[in-house]
């Protein structure tokens, strides 16, 4: 089967991100479709409804292909007016909820945005403690408090690093900081100093040569820094020296952020509990 192309709709009532990310999840399982991501946020209304409505039948016209539509809206009828689209509406409330309320025998309580006001009070602001200190600690910028740090990556520029760690931070309020390895580095055959007394919180991120060429050479075309002999050169060393002093690494080239940090979490058995 060739490549196609659908439109795909993220329909909520509140931010989209519960929708976008089992949509997000599902879609991975068919790589030969491409798709254009539509997103519809704080649908609380009839109208709103009937807008979307209306956006959804533009791209059928607009595609000659019938829209994927993943909605998680908890209004059953804000959500029977998606069913009238062209187009294969997936509800994912309905979908689940359901046969929940089949299992638990009680109904539920289908208040907008019933997830989010669970969020604790406490766990919220361990978040945002966690993402300042990421920031902080961006790509060796201080080396201050590292002794606070419950995991501090390390990769040569451009593996993945900054994203990781801030991902960590937001999603699961892990206190991440990260280091560079650069060419002086490798010319000691050393870690950098500040890090020879945390050697149990590293973990070290690669990347194959030929991607880290190309993503360097968005920042700096036609560069030493972006050359694929130096891209080379520095994932050997790097990988080299994570090896000789016991440091475990993963590479980031064929996964996503969340992958990555979902593994780093499971290796070093990060208390995840509180979040």
């Amino acid at each position: 089967m060739g490549w196609s192309t659908r439109t795909v709709f993220y329909v909520s009532d509140s931010t989209g991100i519960t929708a976008q990310t089992l949509g997000q999840s599902l879609m991975s399982q068919f790589e030969t479709v491409q798709t254009r991501v539509v997103v519809v946020s704080f649908v609380s209304g009839v109208e709103e409804a009937e807008a979307c409505l209306a956006r959804i039948a533009s791209a059928a016209a607009e595609d000659d292909n019938r829209p994927l539509v993943f909605s998680t809206l908890v209004d059953a009828d804000l959500a029977r007016i998606l069913d009238r689209a062209d187009a294969l509406h997936m509800d994912l409330f309905r979908s689940f909820l359901t046969p929940l309320e089949q299992e638990l025998g009680m109904k539920s309580t289908h208040y907008v945005g019933r997830s989010h006001a669970q969020v604790d009070t406490t766990q919220y602001l361990r978040r945002m403690d966690a993402v300042n200190y990421s920031l902080q600690h961006d790509d060796g910028q201080s080396h201050s408090h590292l002794d606070h740090a419950e995991v501090i990556l390390v990769g040569v520029s451009r593996s993945g690093k900054t994203p990781t760690s801030l991902y960590l931070a937001m999603h699961y309020g892990i206190y991440a900081a990260n280091y560079p390895l650069i060419p002086e580095d490798f010319e000691r055959d050393d870690l950098p100093a500040e890090l020879h007394h945390h050697t149990e919180r590293l973990i070290g991120l690669s990347i194959d040569p030929e991607r880290l060429s190309s993503i360097r050479g968005e920042r700096r075309p036609n560069s030493r820094y972006a050359a694929l002999p130096s891209c080379r050169a520095e994932t050997r060393a790097a990988e080299r020296l994570m090896t000789r002093h016991g440091i475990p690494w993963l590479n980031s080239t064929a996964k996503s952020i969340e992958e990555l940090a979902a593994e780093i979490v499971q290796r070093r058995s990060l208390d995840t509990a509180r979040i």
